[in-house]
């Protein structure tokens, strides 16, 4: 029987009641902003908006800022800034040099191609398991919208403490608005009761993008989005990394020695002349689905701005323009 569906409900609920955290910045845990992807299915608006051929994340699509800038603005009540990642591809660097102008080198993940969510979860890991093993960390997109960033915060701090007490990864999945077939579904275990006001429980599966039909059902079962906001310890994401995707966790495993050192970027840049596309989503955690839990989040509404419609549709919520 899985560890988490076995545990007691009260396992639960003596993790951390909600709304227990103190709010303060501890220096324990780090934020990884995910910020290598190409975009591309956002250029034809990128393209618009900038005038040139930068990825979503480096543009002013929603706020004031680039969408990485909003990302780091969201986590920096809760994790410091010398405890702050950045994962990011080498071709995009005109777009990022200035914008993380300041950053410690150290706290930048420059990958020489993009291939795929999963070497770049994996290489952030081991790279952070050389500098602070024992930490926690939590994984951020760079292209979402929340509508309250402190309360989604406040959900993001509560799974880390769910987190540690489990021993197990958290999801932050989204209360859904829609039977959307675009996103990708988690689906709590229905078998394994957790009290409602902790809104935790063991995962069941996955479903990625489904048919509307499909999507309507899992939204009356009370499934939810999954924003791939996710935290554990280094150690729990490297076992998840370890057992889903074997070849690949060795393949990095192999250059570890050189991390941190100035023989890395020949390391890394060998190292993914030979990797293959891979996605954390679909390779890692739906093959893992029952080691995970997932805290169910109300207090903010969430987009993921991948696509054009998407953008305007969010625009249209806030009263906003591009």
């Amino acid at each position: 029987m899985n560890y988490l569906n076995s545990l007691p409900k009260t396992s639960f609920a003596n993790s951390q009641i909600r709304g227990g955290s103190t709010g303060t910045i501890s220096d324990d845990k780090w934020a990884v902003i995910l910020a290598g992807g190409d975009g591309s299915r956002l250029l034809p608006l990128t393209r618009k908006i900038a005038g040139d051929e930068r990825p979503k994340q480096f543009c002013r699509i929603i706020g004031k800022g680039t969408l990485l800038d909003e990302t780091r603005q969201r986590v920096a009540g809760t994790f410091l800034a010398t405890k702050t990642m950045f994962v990011l591809t080498e071709k995009h660097k005109l777009f990022y040099d200035g914008m993380l102008a300041g950053v410690p080198r150290k706290n930048l993940i420059v990958q020489p191609r993009n291939v795929g969510t999963a070497p770049a979860i994996l290489y952030s890991l081991l790279r952070l398991e050389k500098i602070d093993p024992a930490a926690s960390v939590a994984f951020f997109p760079s292209d979402h919208y929340f509508s309250d960033n402190r309360a989604f915060m406040s959900e993001v701090e509560y799974a880390i403490d769910a987190a540690r007490s489990l021993h197990a990864i958290v999801l932050l999945g989204i209360e859904p608005e829609s039977p959307d077939e675009e996103y990708g579904w988690i689906e709590p275990n229905p078998t394994f009761s957790v009290d409602e006001a902790l809104s935790i429980s063991p995962v069941r599966r996955f479903w990625e993008k489904p048919t509307r039909a499909i999507a309507a059902e899992l939204m009356k079962r009370g499934c939810l989005w999954n924003s791939f906001v996710m935290v554990g310890t280094v150690f729990s994401f490297l076992k998840m990394i370890r057992l889903a995707m074997p070849e690949l966790y060795m393949k990095f495993v192999a250059i570890r020695s050189e991390l941190c050192t100035p023989g890395e970027d020949d390391a890394v840049r060998n190292l993914y002349a030979g990797l293959p596309e891979s996605n954390f989503s679909k390779d890692v955690l739906a093959t893992r689905a029952t080691d995970l839990a997932v805290v169910r989040v109300r207090s903010s509404k969430w987009s993921d701005l991948g696509s054009p419609f998407r953008v305007l549709s969010t625009l249209s919520k806030i009263g906003a323009a591009v």
